[in-house]
């Protein structure tokens, strides 16, 4: 973003949360997982063990019931950044984004990490 700024060029970052889309469909997501999953050499299985699998896909569907459905969030963060005469350098849409990552970016890193 500042690196453009030499150019007269302005960058706003968008910072979305989960939300409802194809890329988030737990379905899609279940079936590629298992996919790579059965293509991994048997030692590499064995490396993670079938539970890290199971917890990932547990992990996975949990965090797609959070997730919003109500991408307008994301859509007015772009409009405000494209249209604005003075956008912001960063737009957070979703509460999740708001209540989760911004705080924690503020956070020293070994702390993050334990979140």
């Amino acid at each position: 973003r500042l690196e453009m700024r030499h150019f007269g060029v302005k960058v706003s970052v968008i910072e979305p949360g989960y939300f409802k889309t194809a890329i988030t469909n737990i379905e899609n997501l279940e079936k590629n997982f298992l996919s790579i999953w059965e293509k991994l050499s048997d030692e590499t299985k064995a490396s993670y063990g079938e539970n890290y699998f199971k917890d990932f896909l547990a992990v996975a569907r949990k965090m797609q019931k959070s997730c919003s459905s109500d991408l307008s969030l994301v859509t007015d963060c772009m409009e405000h950044a494209l249209t604005s005469r003075y956008p912001r350098s960063r737009y957070s849409a979703g509460w999740d984004a708001k209540l989760l990552y911004i705080p924690l970016s503020y956070l020293p890193s070994t702390l993050t990490d334990a979140v």
